[in-house]
């Protein structure tokens, strides 16, 4: 779609107030707090700038879909996608996640749109609280409680792996016998790691699951209906 001249000029002043933004808040929040400034409309390149970023080990020019497990700014996105009702920036705030390599994240996420209603970039913190949960492990070991297995680190992988693994992982068993809520439940945990905001991937969620692209629309409307307290 083409976009209109006074929209671009709109986008590119709110990119470089975001720009700013995120320089600001890397100097005040320290080493530990990644922020992260994302082009939505491209997300195999999404990453336009980023602070910190040995937090979740990403760099300008990544996908999203290398970003935190579990992240509820996927959702936001795709709710902006789907109604653009309101050019109001889309904030979720305070939520846990987990880094690729499974360290615990606090993380928060605005979703900004365009006067037409579009989403266009999004702002996200993540926290790493691996330092409270290493103290967390030494509490426990002085009080003789069980302490969780060490975090395998990932290693870096390309949009179709990372497609493929996200699918997977939804779908641990396998999709033979699964039965209508197990694949709602299934396209929930795809959308919650940012499967469906790339391009091509509700077409391999629906060629896995053997069911169309429609009826995964149909699955995320019922999620969204769900999340909202409408059922």
């Amino acid at each position: 779609m083409k976009v209109s001249s006074a929209l671009s000029s709109e986008r590119q002043l709110i990119l470089g107030v975001l720009h700013s933004t995120l320089k600001m808040l890397s100097h005040a929040l320290g080493s530990h707090t990644e922020i992260v400034l994302h082009d939505v409309l491209n997300p195999q390149r999404s990453i336009l700038a980023i602070a910190n970023g040995h937090v979740t080990g990403r760099q300008v020019g990544d996908s999203v879909l290398a970003g935190p497990r579990h992240d509820q700014g996927f959702a936001a996105v795709r709710r902006a996608m789907d109604d653009r009702s309101s050019s109001e920036p889309i904030v979720v705030e305070n939520y846990a996640t987990l880094a690729p390599d499974g360290r615990p994240l606090r993380s928060a996420t605005v979703v900004y749109r365009d006067s037409s209603g579009q989403p266009f970039a999004s702002l996200c913190i993540n926290t790493d609280l691996s330092a409270i949960a290493a103290a967390h492990h030494v509490l426990a070991g002085l009080l003789g409680l069980a302490s969780a297995p060490a975090p395998v680190p990932d290693e870096s992988r390309d949009m179709e792996q990372l497609m493929i693994e996200i699918i997977q992982d939804a779908c641990p068993g396998g999709v033979l016998g699964m039965k209508k809520a197990q694949k709602i439940q299934a396209v929930r945990h795809m959308q919650e790691r940012g499967l469906f905001i790339v391009k091509g991937g509700i077409e391999k969620a629906a060629a896995t699951l053997g069911v169309t692209r429609y009826t995964i629309y149909n699955y995320l409307e019922q999620i969204r209906a769900t999340d909202n307290g409408q059922e």
